[in-house]
């Protein structure tokens, strides 16, 4: 079974990853995917410096982040040629990524880790959507603690994605994780039972 995993940002979507892939599943990380499609040699790195200029490389090839950031966080148009160039790349290598491991691991639980599943209207690539979900205080309190930032920026990074609710309610499975590890594991195991992995 293939399925995607999503959730808000600061929701604990990396652990709940994690906690999957202890159990056996193998995971399809969209992030990881993300830095692999600008290494040199690539042709989204070609692209993205022939549309910014070479001033977006580092002297070894590589990308320069933080100048690319600079011009295309400032810049609505900016950053929808960058997605144009990067997102197309990024779901052609993790659709090859995710099929390849469905042929290779008949009955395996293959997990695709995708920060933006919905915004970016990917939901019926997968046979099911499982969303990491706390409520918004949670998500304010633990990206307040985590990134160091004060309530206005949690808040603001907060509204750039859709709501947790409205993800919780689209979800074929919502592991609530505000409470106690143990109780995020039970849900965990209660999933994989009723998936018939275990």
């Amino acid at each position: 079974m293939i399925i995607g995993l999503t959730g808000g940002i600061a929701s604990g979507k990396s652990t709940i990853a994690q906690l999957l892939a202890h159990r056996g599943a193998l995971l399809v990380d969209a992030d990881q995917v993300a830095r692999e499609v600008v290494q040199p040699g690539e042709p989204a790195l070609e692209a993205i410096a022939s549309s910014f200029g070479q001033a977006v490389l580092q002297a070894d090839g590589s990308l320069n982040r933080s100048a690319l950031g600079a011009i295309v966080f400032q810049d609505k148009a900016s950053l929808a040629k960058l997605e144009s160039i990067t997102h197309p790349a990024i779901r052609q290598r993790m659709q090859h990524r995710i099929h390849t491991y469905a042929e290779q691991n008949p009955g395996a639980l293959v997990v695709a880790d995708v920060p933006l599943l919905y915004e970016t209207n990917q939901q019926a690539l997968y046979e099911g959507i499982m969303v990491v979900y706390v409520p918004e205080t949670v998500q304010l309190t633990r990206l307040m603690e985590r990134n160091q930032m004060d309530e206005a920026e949690a808040k603001r990074r907060i509204s750039l994605q859709m709501d947790i609710e409205e993800k919780r309610r689209r979800a074929d499975w919502v592991i609530d994780n505000s409470g106690p590890l143990a109780e995020t594991e039970r849900q965990i195991d209660d999933f994989w039972r009723s998936q018939g992995i275990l």
